[in-house]
Parts: structure tokens; C-alpha cells; sequence
């Protein structure tokens, strides 16, 4: 099918565009600069011709299309011919036509009359080629500003290719020549254009190739067509099926939709499984289907051994599976790959490019010929030394042979774990206990072995369906299942952060009660919790651990009681705490001591985050960092990394931390702690950026994470977050009824040296609110609590909440403590706490000293534009004038012509931040109306609309764009 010339389709019809963006901007640049030859290149499926257009759409250009086809009918330079067929609307008068262009009048007959007459035919079929190639060079060229795009041009016949090659090196000046194709089914050795194309003097272009969909980017393209039913778990399962190829992945995202409208789908868990077992996409069978036809005997036995193996394999291992000689696999194997049917992978193994392409060609193999190539397959492999006890149980499984495949399967999960492949035991293990027939002792075996490595496993929500579901099974013993209960509890407190897990851990101890060590494991996990009064009864089952340890030795539990009493000294900020980290064991013969260790340095670190001990902070964080990935930790080195961004958000590192997040929640995506982390700090960042209402959204997010968090601090965290924009709205009794809760679970777990966040905003909520004895009773506790406390932060917290209290009946003490507070929010190292203080020290100096009221107003204001908190920094010009405090001495208004002013630069920068207008005119004290202006003006400069904004003001601060 040809789509004809047509104006730009709107972007967005069908599936989602997602990802590509940095390709997106390189084939738009080169489309709005003709002449210009563009290839794109990449292998079926990838998404050559939704980039081409994505990008048409963009750049505003006409498009013809043509295709080329691997049966070619017999038309001189078919594809594009069929591409100019639809050209009638766009071509101008026909006197302003050239003539040579009415040699194309008998090929598009339906246009013959808005062409020149046909000069006569020269009767050479070299001449007469000629002259077509001069007439769809003189059409292109009447067309003016225009988009010629050849798809699938590894199937282009030679007439058809010379004409591009004559196009492409004389393009009309209008005309950009976008060409498509699969590099690995072009001839051989024979590039796009053929070897003789040089680019031109003046004609510009790009190559682009396309690569494969990052699984984040499959996630994207889930979630726009199923919206929250698209899951990390069903995102993984759409990833690891197509290997971020987008034709696999939409396929299987149209069978999905084909089980009904997306309220129906009501279970993640079980679409991934459909997916798993559903067929490889219509699409991808046909094209592979089509290549494997075409496979002479030698290659056709190599393709099928090579997908029975199902992995890489070298040539010693393919011949013996497919019973060939040496020099026959070797013809066998140079054929397929030629023909792009496999694939070659460093050092010298063979496979398909794609495991649905070696699906297609397993399922195309018959039943029989497949079991001989296993039984080969088993026989091969038995023989190695060592042996791939993984790929024996495939081979085995698919022989039917199930007693067989559970010895064989069983050992293969021992050898996978003493190798450290945890995700490849899982799975085996998984597979163990789906059997039926698997029998008791076996079960209870493989249940254990997969509760001992879930916690470090690499797809913690399918461990934890399965233990869930084990844990019920009464032919279990009772110490078997408590081992179980305390794995599944470990992975719901820990991994997902859902303190429901502790109610599982607390009945593994009874259950545990035959193994003390192992029940005093679980003791010391339940002393972790704070919440629910947890935090009151920690000191006991910490008692309980130590006694239990004390009659039944064992040095990786006690590791773990060292490493939770540490955790819950750093929790109360205990000033003796940090010298005892040096003498934890960095190395050990026992992974798991290594493992606490890890376990210690990371809570500490980020517990010294809440403490306000940054610098040492950064140490542990590091420390903990690459410990973790040494003893290969993944979820510990994650932590790690979240704690490390959230320090670059406290010491004023915002560039790019949203991206950080993103790309660190995508790698990571079970991990709870990073959405309760991002969500925190991307509300802090909106909020001082002036996008008010997704900072309510942020924090109305981490606030939900913190109502299931076996920990306070997200709570507190989260509520401070959101009574402070509430206040800022001048909703005093939300903001009173948001602190609430919070202020009942910091006084429930004796908090205080974590309050930092609350205690402030607590304080100003009750004096707005009329509260003063409240205010007065909340200061008075915090300064108790906090005196002989180790922590930084929330005593420099405690010393504006004073200043708080003082500002009203005692304005020169009250400025005698928001001193207090910036020094110790600058000693700490946190600039935008320090600024906030120095902005509340302004205020209360501002009837005493106005002059240096206004010097330091105006320096908070740099400051923080400088941080990029452009709301904050609004809010000092505001002040500043309230209070009638001048202005600093400006060479007074200029003219900016089609430059952006200071101000529509500001507003520019918050909308390209994703701020509303609304948000704007909030953030900055401004009208709406107002704010509508500067927007309409800096597009009108720009020559942008809101949708490439971002981009505008990047070239613009580059020097390749309007600048103020």
C-alpha cells in the first residue's frame, strides 16, 4: 500500500511515540533544511516509518510515499511513480511546470492534464530512462518545499535505485529524500545508494539508526495503551518478548486489547502470563517465515539446530545437534548468515537475532525432527565439562521426561546459585514447584531455596506471588514455613516498603521456634518497624534476638543484630554512633556478614541524610555503593544510589535530577523507595520552581507511600511537603488537618531528630491557625527531645521555628534566630534552607534595619535564582515591595525588541517546566492575564509553540537562538 502526497498526518494516531527522541530531532533538522538525503536504517520492526512520520508531522512538510516490494511489478521506477500519483492538489500551474516533466504524463495518467504534453519517445530505452529520470526531477522540483520517502529500499530494483542515486546527487532545491531499510537484507557489501553516492557540496542529511526500545520506553508505550494496567511486571514481560523491538511489542499489546476494553483487564500478573504463552505476532512469523523458505538444505538443518539450542552456540555444538561435519555446518552456518536468518555473536557463537525469530523457527521445525535435535542437544552437552545443567533441564523439560527434568532441574539450581545466577535458579526453582508431581521433600527443598535468595533476586514481585502462594501449602513443615514467611515478609517490607510484612515476620517467630537462629533473624527485622507503636517494643525483640544468640550461636545473625542496633542508634541520633561504623567487617567468608555490613553503612548513611550530617552522608552512601556492588546486592546498591540523589537535591544539584530519577526508577522499578524518594524530591523541586499543582501531586503521592512505610521519615517528609503549599494557598485549616496524622507518628516513634522537614512548617501552621500555645508545646517538646541529640538539621530546624514564635512580640530575638538557623543550615550545607532562613531574617530586620532588609532580600533573590527556585525568588520581589523596602539600582527599562525580556524569559522557562499558566501566575504574583501575555509573546519570538519550548530556550542559551 502507498500513502500519496498528502499534508503532515497528526502525530500520535495509533500507539504512542515513545523514546527516539534524540533520532526525532535529528531527522526534523534535517527535513526543515533541504536539500537533504536521509537514511534510516534498522531491522524490521523497529520503527523506521513511525519515525519518518513522527518527524514529517513535526516539521510541517508535504510527504510522498512510495515502497518498494520483494515482488516487483514490472513499472519503471515503481515506488516512486506510485508516490507521485497523488500529487495532483499540490502541483502548481501547468505553464509553471517544466516541460521535460510531461515524460511522466503516460505513467500517471489520472494527471495528464495538469502536466506538459509528453515530448516524443527517443525509441533508446537508455534515453528514454534518462528522460524519466529528468521528468521526476523536474515534478519533485515544481512541487517546492517537499518530502520524498522511499520505504524498504533493500528491495529496490537497480532502475529504481540509479534514479535515487541521479536524485540524490542533484536534489531540487525544495526536496529532502528520506530512505528506509534493513542494512542486513541489502546485497552484499552494497550500501543504500549504492558504493558510487557521495553526498554533494550543499545537500545536507543525516544517517540514522535505529536500535532497539529501552525497556522504560516499552513501559511508555504500555502505558499510553492501557493506561494503569500496564505495570512494571506486565512492561517486563512486553520487554523481554520483543527485546525492545516496537512491531513485537504493539502485536502483543493488540492482543491485549483484544481481551476487552481496559477495565476489564483486571489482573497485571495475569496479562503477563497470557503473553508469555500467547503466539509470536503475526508480523514477525510472516517475515521470518518468508527468509527461513528461502534457506538451502546445509543452512535450513543449521537454523533448526541453532533453534532447538535456543541460545548462542558455537559451531562444535550446532554440528553435533544437527549431525553435520565440520566443513557442512560451516557452509551451513556463512548461507544463514548471509541471509540475515542468524546472526553471529562474539566470540564465535551463532544465534537469532531475536528469541521470537528462534521461536518462529522451533515451532516451524516438526515435533519429531525436534526431539531428535534434543536427545543430540542432552548428549552434547552431558559431555561438557562443565555442564550447563540450565540448558540440560531445557533440553531435558522438552523431552517430556519429567522425573528426569526434575533431578536435572533441581541441580541445575544449585549450580545457578552457587554460580550467583539468581535470576536463572528462580525461575528453575519456580518451575519445580508449578509441578504437581513434584513430591513433598523436594518441594520443601526447592520452597527454602527460593525463599533464601528472593530477597536479592531480580524480579522480587514474581518470588513474592510464589511464596505467598507456597506459604499456604499444608504438607509443609512448620520451621520450613516459617523460613518461607520471614522471606515473603522480608520482601514486602523491604523491597516493596508495605509494613504489612512485619505481620509476616512476627509469625515466622513462632513458627521458627525449632531453629533459634533463624527466629532470632526474623526478631531482629520486627524491631526495625517504628510504626503502629512498633518503634516502643524494638528494644525487646532486640533483647529476645541477643538471648536467643546467646545460647545458639551464629555469626551472621549476630551480624544482623550489629547492624540494626547501629540503624536504630543513627534513627535516634546517638552522637557516640559513628566511630563504631570503622569497625564494621568490610570483608568476611560469610557473604551474608558482608551483606549487613552493607546493610549498616546504608542506613546510617541515609539516616545521617535525615540527621543532617551531609558530608559523612556522602561517605557511608559511597561506601555502601560499592560495597553493595562488589557483593553484588542489587537492591542495597539501588538504595544507595537514591540516597545519593536525593544529597544532590539538598546541596542544590537540581540540573537534570528529574532525568536521574527516571532513568534510576527504570532500572529499578519494584524498588518502593524510589518512587516514596523521587516523588519527595520532584514535589520539593516543583514547588520552588512555581509548578504548584504537580507539587501537590508529587507530594500527594509520597504521602501515600508513606502511610504503608515500616519507617516515619516519607510520612513526615511527605505531610511538611504538603501543608506547605496548603499554607502558601492560604488553606490554613487543610494544612492544619494534613499535620496531623504526622504529628501523632512523630511523637508515636519519638521522631524528633528526623523532624527537620515538619517541625518549621508544623509550627507556622499552628500560629497561622491561632495556635499559639500549640506552636509554643510543639517547640518546647522538640527542644527537649532534641538536647542531647546528634542532629544537625533538625536542630537548625528548631531554631526557625523559634524565630517562628518570635517574630510577632520579639522581632530582634526572632531575627537572632534565623540567624542561628542559616548558619546551621549553611554549616550542614544545604543552600536553599540557608536562603529561606536569610529570607525570614529580611522580614523580622525590615522595620529596624530596612537597608540591610533589602540587601539581604536581594541577595535571597539571587540566590535563589540561581538554585532555579524562580518561585521562591518571585516571592523576595514581592516581599520586597510589600514592605516597602526599594528597589536595587537598575540602569532602569529597556527595550527588548525580538529579544525575550528578563521576565517573559522567566515565565518561558516555568512553562517549558511543564508549569500552567495558573502555576506561573502563583508562583511569580502575577495575573493570569498578565501571565498569558508574556507566554504569547516569547512563542511569538521564539517561533515555537509550547511543545518545543524546552528546546527554543536551550538553543537560545547555546547562542542559536532569540536571546534577552
Amino acid at each position: 500500500m502507498v500513502r500519496r502526497a498528502e499534508e503532515p498526518r497528526a502525530a500520535g494516531a495509533g500507539f504512542g511515540f515513545v523514546g527516539r527522541r534524540r533520532e526525532l530531532a535529528r531527522l526534523v533538522e534535517a527535513l526543515r533544511r533541504p536539500p537533504a538525503v536521509v537514511l534510516v536504517e534498522g531491522e524490521a520492526g523497529i520503527g523506521k516509518s513511525r519515525l519518518v512520520t513522527e518527524a514529517v508531522a513535526e516539521s510541517g512538510r508535504r510527504v510522498l510515499t512510495g515502497f518498494c516490494h520483494p515482488l516487483r511489478e514490472p513499472l519503471p521506477f515503481g515506488p516512486v511513480v506510485d508516490a507521485l500519483r497523488g500529487i495532483g492538489p499540490l502541483l502548481p500551474p501547468v505553464r509553471q511546470i517544466p516541460p521535460s516533466a510531461g515524460a511522466l504524463a503516460p505513467l500517471l495518467p489520472d494527471l495528464a492534464e495538469l502536466l506538459p504534453p509528453p515530448p516524443p519517445a527517443p525509441g533508446d530505452p537508455a534515453a528514454e530512462r534518462h528522460r524519466l529520470v529528468r521528468a521526476v526531477r523536474a515534478v519533485l522540483g515544481a512541487l517546492g518545499e517537499a518530502v520524498l520517502v522511499v520505504e524498504d529500499v533493500h528491495w529496490v530494483d537497480e532502475a529504481t535505485r540509479e534514479l535515487l542515486l541521479l536524485l540524490a546527487r542533484d536534489l531540487p532545491p525544495g526536496l529532502t529524500l528520506v530512505l528506509t531499510y534493513r542494512d542486513e537484507d541489502l546485497p552484499p557489501d552494497t550500501p543504500a545508494l549504492g558504493a558510487a553516492y557521495r553526498r554533494p557540496p550543499g545537500v545536507g542529511g543525516a544517517l540514522v539508526r535505529l536500535g532497539p526500545l529501552a525497556e522504560s520506553e516499552v513501559h511508555d508505550l504500555a502505558r499510553a495503551a492501557l493506561g494503569t494496567r500496564a505495570t512494571p511486571a506486565l512492561a517486563r514481560v512486553l520487554y523481554d518478548r520483543s527485546e525492545g523491538l516496537p512491531l513485537v511489542a504493539e502485536e502483543d499489546l493488540i492482543t491485549l486489547g483484544e481481551q476487552g476494553e481496559p477495565a476489564d483487564l483486571t489482573d497485571a500478573a495475569d496479562l503477563a502470563s497470557d503473553l508469555e504463552h500467547s503466539e509470536v505476532p503475526r508480523g514477525l512469523r510472516d517475515a521470518v517465515t518468508e527468509r527461513l523458505a528461502a534457506l538451502g538444505p546445509k543452512a535450513a538443518a543449521v537454523v533448526e539446530a541453532v533453534a532447538v539450542l535456543g541460545v548462542p552456540a558455537d559451531e562444535e555444538l550446532i554440528a553435533a545437534v544437527a549431525a553435520l561435519d565440520p566443513a557442512t555446518t560451516a557452509e551451513g552456518l556463512i548461507e544463514a548468515l548471509r541471509a540475515a536468518a542468524l546472526h553471529e555473536q562474539p566470540p564465535a557463537r551463532y544465534a537469532f537475532r531475536h528469541t521470537l525469530a528462534q521461536q518462529v523457527a522451533y515451532r516451524r521445525t516438526p515435533g519429531p525432527v525436534r526431539a531428535v535435535l534434543h536427545r543430540r542437544a542432552v548428549a552434547a552437552l552431558t559431555a561438557r565439562d562443565p555442564q550447563p545443567l540450565v540448558q540440560i533441564a531445557h533440553h531435558t523439560c522438552a523431552l517430556g521426561d519429567r522425573h528426569a527434568w526434575q533431578e536435572v532441574a533441581w541441580a541445575a539450581a544449585e549450580q545457578a546459585v552457587a554460580r550467583g545466577d539468581t535470576g536463572s535458579a528462580g525461575a528453575l526453582l519456580r518451575g519445580l514447584l508449578a509441578d504437581g508431581d513434584l513430591d513433598a521433600d523436594r518441594r520443601g527443598r526447592s520452597a527454602l531455596a527460593l525463599s533464601r535468595i528472593a530477597a536479592d533476586g531480580v524480579d522480587p514481585a514474581a518470588s513474592t506471588r510464589t511464596l505467598t502462594e507456597i506459604v499456604a501449602d499444608p504438607r509443609l513443615p512448620v520451621a520450613d514455613r516459617g523460613e518461607i514467611r520471614f522471606s515473603l515478609g522480608m520482601l514486602m517490607a523491604t523491597h516493596a516498603g508495605d509494613r504489612a510484612g512485619f505481620t509476616q515476620i512476627e509469625q515466622a517467630v513462632d513458627e521458627l521456634a525449632e531453629r533459634p537462629a533463624r527466629a532470632a533473624r526474623a526478631m531482629v527485622a520486627v524491631a526495625m518497624n517504628e510504626r503502629d507503636g512498633a518503634g516502643e517494643r524494638a528494644a525487646d525483640w532486640m533483647a529476645r534476638a541477643e538471648k536467643a544468640l546467646a545460647d545458639h550461636p551464629d555469626p551472621e545473625v549476630s551480624a544482623a543484630v550489629r547492624a540494626t542496633r547501629l540503624t536504630l542508634r543513627a534513627r535516634g541520633g546517638d552522637p557516640d554512633l559513628w566511630p563504631e561504623l570503622d569497625l564494621l567487617p568490610r570483608t568476611s567468608d560469610h557473604p551474608e556478614i558482608v551483606r549487613q555490613t552493607t546493610r549498616a553503612l546504608f542506613n546510617t548513611g541515609d539516616l545521617a541524610l535525615d540527621l543532617g550530617h551531609d558530608a559523612r552522608a556522602a561517605r557511608l552512601l559511597a561506601e555502601s555503593r560499592q560495597l553493595a556492588r562488589l557483593a553484588a546486592i542489587p537492591y542495597l546498591e539501588c538504595y544507595s544510589r537514591i540516597a545519593q540523589l536525593r544529597l544532590d537535591g539538598l546541596v542544590g544539584r537540581w540540573d537534570g535530577l528529574e532525568e536521574r530519577f527516571a532513568a534510576l526508577g527504570a532500572e529499578f522499578p519494584e524498588i518502593a523507595m524510589a518512587g516514596a524518594e523521587r516523588a519527595l524530591l520532584l514535589g520539593r523541586l516543583a514547588a520552588a520552581r512555581g509548578r504548584l499543582a504537580h507539587a501537590q501531586r508529587e507530594f500527594a503521592a509520597a504521602t501515600a507511600y508513606g502511610e504503608r512505610e515500616t519507617q516515619v521519615t516519607v510520612a513526615l517528609r511527605a505531610a511538611a511537603g504538603l501543608a506547605a503549599l496548603r499554607l502558601a494557598e492560604g488553606d490554613t485549616a487543610q494544612a492544619a488537618a494534613t499535620l496531623a496524622p504526622a504529628l501523632v507518628a512523630l511523637r508515636a516513634a519519638d521522631a524528633w531528630a528526623r523532624a527537620a522537614d515538619l517541625l518549621p512548617v508544623a509550627v507556622e501552621t499552628a500560629l497561622a491557625a491561632g495556635d499559639r500555645t500549640g506552636a509554643e508545646r510543639l517547640t518546647a517538646d522538640a527542644a527537649d527531645r532534641l538536647t542531647t541529640v546528634d542532629a544537625p538539621a533538625a536542630s537548625a530546624a528548631l531554631a526557625l521555628a523559634r524565630g517562628l514564635l518570635l517574630d510577632g512580640p520579639d522581632p530582634q530575638a526572632a531575627a537572632a534566630a534565623y540567624r542561628q538557623a542559616g548558619d546551621r543550615w549553611r554549616a550542614i550545607g544545604r543552600p536553599y534552607e540557608a536562603v529561606r532562613a536569610e529570607e525570614r531574617l529580611a522580614r523580622a530586620l525590615a522595620e529596624r534595619d530596612p537597608a540591610d532588609a533589602a540587601e539581604r532580600l536581594a541577595a535571597a533573590e539571587d540566590a535563589f535564582g540561581a538554585l532555579g527556585a524562580a518561585s521562591d525568588a518571585a516571592r523576595c520581589r514581592h516581599v520586597r515591595r510589600d514592605l516597602r523596602l526599594g528597589r536595587i539600582a537598575s540602569p532602569g527599562r529597556r527595550g527588548y525588541g525580538e529579544g525575550l525580556s528578563p521576565r517573559e524569559r522567566q515565565v518561558a522557562e516555568l512553562v517549558a517546566q511543564g508549569a500552567s499558566n495558573q502555576d506561573v501566575a502563583q508562583a511569580l504574583f502575577l495575573s493570569p492575564r498578565t501571565v498569558e501575555h508574556h507566554v504569547a509573546s516569547a512563542l511569538r519570538k521564539l517561533g515555537v509553540g509550547r511543545a518545543q519550548l524546552r528546546e527554543a530556550l536551550a538553543r537560545a542559551a547555546d547562542g542559536g537562538g532569540t536571546q534577552g
